[in-house]
């Protein structure tokens, strides 16, 4: 009877074996089909936002080989090519515009709001009149925000009171 018993007791650690053997198996590769879709997530998360980008770099390149024929053919007028130029670029930057906020992607519009550190890296006070001090007065570099987080500060330049006050 206790000889039944330990060989029917072997037989059952040895199944729980086996399946503690495959949990432990399938828990793996879980963890690596896991990872995998995490470092692919990381590679290609930007991918729409690329594709898009790409519009931009064939406008540029359109406006770049228009100006540069332009230049070649004769008798045109340097005002008229200037003017082409401006609205070729224009052109580029209201898609870049289109495609950044297609991407949640917005500029900050820090004149005449509050300082905040969390937005704004300040670069030098101004002497600003008509403006409250510690009011951003002047931008020297765009901020940016993706999804309300902001990635580059705006580099500002903050208003003081003026001496003479």
């Amino acid at each position: 009877m206790l000889e039944m018993r330990a060989t029917k007791l072997g037989e059952q650690v040895q199944s729980l074996t086996e399946k503690y053997k495959k949990a432990l198996a399938d828990s793996e590769m879980v963890r690596r089909k896991t990872q995998k879709f995490v470092e692919d997530a990381k590679t290609f998360g930007i991918q729409s936002f690329c594709r898009d980008l790409v519009e931009v770099a064939d406008l540029l390149d359109l406006v770049v080989r228009e100006l540069r024929g332009e230049a070649e053919e004769e008798g045109e007028g340097a005002e008229e090519g200037a003017q082409k130029t401006r609205q070729g670029l224009q052109r580029v930057q209201e898609r870049l515009e289109t495609v950044f906020a297609k991407h949640g992607l917005e500029k900050m519009m820090p004149v005449g709001g509050k300082y905040d550190p969390y937005q704004h890296q300040v670069v030098c006070h101004v002497a600003a009149e008509g403006m409250e001090p510690g009011a951003v007065a002047l931008v020297e570099q765009e901020g940016y925000k993706l999804h309300g987080r902001t990635i580059r500060h705006a580099r500002v330049g903050i208003a003081m009171a003026t001496q003479e006050q």
